[in-house]
């Protein structure tokens, strides 16, 4: 199933504003409308009915005078109306029927009264006057056009949606600069955060004047002092406590090493005893020096030394002293692979993943260097294990962290974590993925070009 994904903030603030501004626009032309075709139509029905009793009464004086027919004749009706004169002894005084005056009209004129009516005739829209000369016994009917007004009306009723149209866009871009100026605090937070979820904890907001902001401001930067006064103590805390244990690791390891020079004098038992005491006391040595490492990686205290070098005669050097050193190298490059980097990182990053494989996955099988088109090194290490399933590939890199498949609990648990720190502080990543022989595929990746020596958490895991 596609999910749709979500209009961004500004977008949905921007059309919310572009709506309301268009409603507002389609209402205020409704009531513009409304209002300009009210006044234009009285304004009408108020000159036709003053030009249609000035005519009715030019009429009434010429029945006077008996010059009906030519004052009828000469009457200033206009090309878009028309005059109707109904009179008992005249039939001849018309320019259409009276028909066309609406019934209801006719009759009101009838009974002696005048009267005014809107109505239709041919598709066009008229205002029809109706009165009656008392004197003559006659009724006086004249239509008044109204093609003019609707002409009026449509320019108007363009010109207000162009203009409501016109204040929707104006609302968008309103409403689409306000939520980005809303907005703009966001993101520098969001942006400050990022920094220090990607290792850079001394990273703060800016002060601002703002008395609303500020205290926002205050507040993420008195958390952020806090995090990272929590992870120097914690830091701190390891390496001392990983350097206080030197001296009582080396006093172990060295009556270790007088009980094993008597070996001899021991019985079985007490032989088996030592044998265990002794790799112990290895493994634990080697987890207080790799804790040591990764404090002073934490810390920043190593240094690193960027240099060129051969990699793949540095990759078959390291092999060649691991735990597998018939291990086979496969070089995916015509011309040898010169990177510039860090030559004591890069043997510490390919070393534990060689020593991993051979603890936990039954050895590896194969070792592959290929550099990509945008210039990086890409170092694979496949193993003969049962691989690693997906809920572990990305804590698997973390501290003490071991897959469900491993096959063995040996080792200090911190060769994946080094691995992952000495890449993210050349510029680079690790993941791990499966391997195409089936077992597990762990995957470095490194600049070729020179790299900028970081001394902060990367991002692990990366599939």
């Amino acid at each position: 199933m596609i999910r749709l994904r979500s209009p961004r903030l500004t977008s949905r603030v921007a059309a919310f504003f572009g709506i309301i501004g268009l409603l507002a626009g389609l209402g205020l032309t409704t009531a513009a409308y409304s209002v300009a075709r009210d006044s234009l139509i009285d304004q009408r029905v108020t000159t036709a009915r003053s030009s249609a009793f000035d005519h009715a009464l030019e009429l009434r004086e010429a029945f006077e005078r008996n010059t009906v027919a030519q004052t009828f004749q000469q009457l200033d009706i206009g090309s878009d109306g028309f005059a109707v004169l109904t009179q008992p002894s005249l039939t001849s005084l018309l320019q259409y029927p009276a028909s066309a005056f609406p019934d209801s009209l006719r009759d009101t004129v009838t009974a002696g009264n005048s009267g005014q009516q809107l109505f239709e005739l041919e598709g066009e829209k008229y205002i029809g006057i109706g009165i009656h000369i008392e004197a003559s016994n006659s009724g006086y009917f004249e239509a008044f056009s109204l093609s003019g007004t609707e002409r009026t009306l449509a320019v108007l009723v363009t010109a207000l949606l162009i203009g409501s149209a016109l204040a929707a866009l104006l609302a968008v871009f309103f409403g689409f600069s306000t939520s980005r100026g809303l907005l703009r605090p966001l993101t520098r937070v969001a942006t400050t955060a990022g920094d220090i979820a990607g290792g850079s904890l001394d990273a703060r907001l800016e002060p601002t004047d703002d008395p609303e902001l500020s205290r926002l401001v205050v507040a993420f930067n008195n958390m952020a002092d806090a995090v990272q006064s929590r992870i120097e103590r914690e830091e701190r805390f390891a390496s001392e406590v990983s350097h206080e244990l030197r001296s009582p690791i080396t006093a172990m390891t060295a009556a270790a090493e007088v009980l094993a020079s008597r070996r001899s004098e021991l019985s079985e038992r007490s032989q088996q005893a030592l044998d265990l005491l002794i790799a112990q006391v290895r493994r634990f040595d080697a987890m207080v020096m790799d804790l040591l490492e990764l404090s002073r990686l934490e810390a920043g205290a190593i240094d690193g030394h960027l240099e060129e070098v051969d990699i793949g005669n540095l990759a078959s050097r390291i092999i060649a002293r691991s735990s597998t050193p018939s291990t086979r190298l496969s070089l995916k490059s015509g011309t040898p692979i010169i990177a510039v980097t860090d030559r004591v990182r890069f043997e510490r990053i390919l070393s534990n993943l060689v020593e991993n494989a051979h603890i936990h996955a039954e050895g590896a099988t194969e070792v592959s260097i290929s550099t990509q088109r945008i210039g990086d090194i890409v170092v694979t290490v496949d193993d003969a294990g049962r691989g690693v399933d997906e809920h572990d590939r990305v804590r698997i890199f973390e501290r003490f962290t071991r897959g469900s498949a491993a096959r063995a609990r040996e080792g200090t648990g911190l060769g994946l974590a080094l691995v992952a720190e000495h890449a993210a502080a050349l510029g680079g990543w690790a993941y791990v993925d499966d391997s195409p022989a089936g077992g597990a595929r762990f995957v470095v990746v490194l600049p070729k070009a020179e790299p900028t020596l970081i001394d902060h958490d990367m991002p692990t895991g990366v599939s």
